[in-house]
């Protein structure tokens, strides 16, 4: 057993919403006791702002570059997580001394793991100064130097979580900008991989069509036609022929070939698309789980649920139903994950992201 720390993870990723937070106690193995939880959301006009610096991220050839408005959007983000971090400490009369380290995911602006290259933006010395308190970042950057895909990161903590799932095989789905898998065997092994769009190709086609910035519910897409030709297209990417572990940038599909669709149909043809992905998950595990457990925002999108459901041969239910917070899990993995990096200890593994062996990762910037 390691020691016992107090760590907040901070999760912003690619759906561009805003910052979940949440803190909790472990030893960064099976210790894990959730003590709070919240979140912040982006005004529209810097969720507008992040939105456009992901086209000048596409210019990165380097990790430490910031082309175009990138570098003053990063500023901004790490002002407003440092902002949220004092807020949250504050609201629950706690001391910067009294959380051991913080686990800082940034906003990913660019996955291009086939380069060795990805980019959250997030300056984790400033906000280690700015909130006094030890900040582990840049947890994917080793695993894609080291020949991984840099994602996903979370199924280390999903093996945590699955202490509490009735029976294995199971799978957490996180259905965030991006929809990733974590299959737990009944040995506790571990097969772990993005299945393709989360909430990113819906959230973009509302936005664009409504201004809103979601299907809140699914209840577009439940008044549209599935037009199953288009799922179809969809479905030919070569990354859903691709062997796992894989992942994918938040943009690997584009939301223009629906265009000639009613905005009904469209979000539904969406929608089943990103259910059909998640589904498609089975053909890379050797026994269908028993259950789904789904976190991320996408869990609140009923007709998504209810595809995702169709599909499966399983109880689909949210994360809710084994105690935890959804909004919060991905959070608390990376407050998980920031504890075994100050332990050294690994957070990728040839399961998860298909580096060659289990691997450590992170920099730490000291307050």
């Amino acid at each position: 057993m390691g020691k016992i720390r107090r760590a907040l993870g901070l999760m912003s990723g690619t759906s561009m919403d805003g910052i979940d937070i949440a803190l909790i106690e472990t030893d960064g193995e099976d210790h894990v006791r959730r003590l709070a939880a919240g979140g912040v959301d982006y005004d529209p006009v810097f969720r507008q702002r992040l939105r456009g610096a992901l086209g000048d991220a596409t210019a990165i050839k380097k990790r430490e570059e910031r082309p175009g408005e990138l570098a003053g959007v990063e500023a901004e983000l790490t002002r407003l997580h440092a902002e949220a971090v004092l807020r949250f400490i504050g609201d629950r009369m706690l001391q910067p001394s009294a959380i051991d380290v913080i686990g800082f995911h940034g906003q990913t602006v660019l996955h291009e793991p086939d380069k060795g290259l990805t980019v959250q933006i997030g300056d984790g010395s400033a906000l280690a100064a700015a909130t006094g308190i030890d900040v582990m970042h840049d947890l994917r950057a080793a695993d894609c130097a080291a020949g991984g895909q840099g994602a996903p990161l979370a199924p280390v903590y999903h093996r945590a979580m699955a202490a509490k799932a009735p029976e294995r095989p199971v799978a957490f789905v996180n259905i965030g900008g991006v929809a990733n898998i974590t299959w737990i065997g009944a040995n506790g092994s571990l097969i772990a991989f993005d299945t393709g769009p989360g909430n990113a190709m819906i959230d973009d086609w509302i936005m664009k069509r409504t201004g809103a910035p979601r299907d809140e519910d699914g209840a577009l897409a439940a008044r549209g036609t599935v037009q199953e030709d288009y799922v179809s297209a969809y479905l030919r990417h070569n990354h859903f022929a691709a062997s796992v572990p894989k992942s994918l940038d938040r943009n690997a599909f584009d939301v223009a070939l629906v265009e000639p669709l009613s905005t009904e149909d469209g979000a539904a043809t969406l929608t089943a698309f990103t259910a059909s992905a998640i589904a498609r998950a089975r053909e890379h595990v050797p026994e269908e789980p028993r259950m789904w457990i789904v976190s991320g925002g996408g869990r609140r999108n009923r007709t998504l649920m209810s595809m995702l459901a169709g599909l499966v041969h399983a109880a689909v239910v949210p994360v809710e139903a084994l105690g935890f917070d959804g909004d919060a899990v991905e959070a608390e993995a990376w407050a998980y994950l920031a504890v075994r990096a100050l332990d050294l200890r690994p957070i990728t593994f040839p399961g998860t992201t298909g580096v060659r062996v289990p691997l450590t990762g992170g920099v730490l910037s000291k307050a």
